[in-house]
């Protein structure tokens, strides 16, 4: 086994049915039945020009500066695949550029996250197809590996199994487990429901914020009538 420099088989991947039951779901409110405590960190930020992101992980691990596995996972994916590379949050040399990003798109790929940077940023700006990092830098990489495609990742503490859910837009990143994908849509539309109805609530002038003494009155808080 080459450990640290191997191309391994996708053994499952979440389904079409299932990323387009997400297509509407706002990051944030699945971030909040998944508790809070699972993201992709700061850092990944949308640089395309802000269409969401949905498909299923398509995993690839290299040493920073370095893009060789890219190039070959962009021969390995298959549409509507998302992929999601661990460069270690380096920001020295840009992973990928234009001529990389027209090939994913010319695929059908579901966009691409990387922990690292990109260059060509306007021209990236420019376009729908869904790209997050880390970063811009006008210096290009390696060639020369190690690296490995479809191995679990992490980013900013965020693991990431090939084949796990990756769900994107303004306000960030998340990824939804395989095994969990079912019951966290069930408790997302749930969220995203209730949070309809507040709104209705406020704009009607009849939201109810008196959970908010009752919290303070809980903890102790001074003053409180």
């Amino acid at each position: 086994m080459a450990l640290g420099f191997r191309i391994l088989p996708r053994s499952r991947a979440v389904s079409a049915e299932w990323v387009e039951r997400f297509r509407d779901l706002p990051v944030a409110n699945v971030s909040d039945v998944m508790a809070r405590m699972t993201a992709g960190g700061p850092r990944l930020r949308p640089m395309h020009d802000g269409a969401p992101l949905r498909g299923p992980a398509f995993t690839v691990k290299t040493r920073p500066g370095d893009n060789l596995m890219i190039h070959k996972a962009l021969g390995l994916a298959a549409p509507g695949d998302v992929i999601v590379v661990d460069a270690g949050g380096d920001l020295t040399n840009a992973l990928i550029g234009e001529l990389m990003l027209a090939q994913m798109v010319r695929r059908g790929l579901g966009g691409i996250v990387i922990n690292g940077a990109i260059r060509d940023s306007a021209a990236i700006a420019a376009q729908s197809f869904p790209v997050f990092a880390a970063g811009v830098t006008h210096r290009g990489p390696y060639k020369d590996g190690p690296g490995e495609i479809n191995v679990p990742v992490a980013i900013d503490g965020m693991v990431i199994e090939p084949g796990d859910l990756i769900l994107g837009d303004d306000d960030g990143l998340l990824c939804v487990p395989f095994g969990s994908v079912e019951a966290i849509h069930a408790a997302a539309m749930a969220k995203q429901a209730a949070e309809h109805k507040q709104m209705a609530n406020i704009e009607a002038g009849t939201h109810d914020a008196a959970w908010v003494d009752a919290a303070l009155r809980r903890l102790g808080c001074e003053g409180v009538e």
